[in-house]
């Protein structure tokens, strides 16, 4: 049989550096994931290109902090091709409501226009998937949510694999074990992705990448 996907089982494996997936949305079993190679975004390495100044600058967007995990989740999992069952929705929901999985969402004329969702050990973050539905939607959520968490503290900033897109952004592989020593490093330090309200004004990102590069 089996075992329940639940919050304390998680968390476990997270700490342990495994994650779980699913081969397709309506599969009801999930397998455990541990990378000979991880993807992690440096985070005080986040590469905000010009492009993505002048969006940023240009404003009419809204980035918030768990307003809509459970909208995230969804339009994560709304693609042809999914490992988000929903086991793994249910199990991460479980996860947000114990204050371990959170969600950065970009809003444009009300609409969600993008978000990224993750959980919380220590002073890592373990990202698990983004999405957008406009233009730059997601790499607006990757720029508030580095940011953010280096104001609150964290070390670690997990992707789990690295893509193209993550590549472009400073993201880079490193071995397993390395990942390990870093997040036994970070589980570690205490952090609170909620310690402090989420910066509203995207000049004031850009400042402080300048000052910091």
């Amino acid at each position: 049989m089996t075992p329940a996907l639940t919050p304390e089982l998680l968390l476990e494996a997270y700490a342990a550096g495994v994650f779980p997936m699913a081969e397709h949305q309506d599969d009801t079993e999930v397998f455990w994931v541990d990378p000979h190679v991880r993807g992690v975004l440096p985070i005080g390495d986040f590469h905000i290109s010009r492009s993505l100044a002048r969006r940023m600058r240009l404003g009419g967007y809204t980035a918030t902090l768990n307003r809509a995990f459970e909208a995230v989740l969804a339009g994560c999992a709304d693609r042809p091709v999914t490992w988000i069952s929903g086991r793994i929705h249910r199990a991460y929901v479980g996860l947000h409501r114990l204050g371990h999985a959170h969600s950065l969402e970009i809003w444009r004329e009300g609409h969600l226009a993008g978000g990224v969702y993750g959980v919380t050990l220590g002073a890592a973050f373990c990202g698990e998937s983004m999405f957008s539905t406009e233009t730059d939607g997601s790499k607006l959520a990757l720029a508030h949510l580095t940011d953010h968490l280096k104001r609150c503290g964290f070390v670690l900033f997990d992707t789990q694999f690295l893509t193209p897109h993550l590549a472009r952004l400073g993201a880079v592989e490193i071995p397993r074990l390395h990942y390990r020593m870093l997040l036994q490093e970070a589980l570690a330090i205490e952090a609170d992705i909620t310690a402090l309200p989420l910066e509203s004004d995207p000049r004031q990102i850009l400042q402080r990448k300048t000052q910091t590069s």
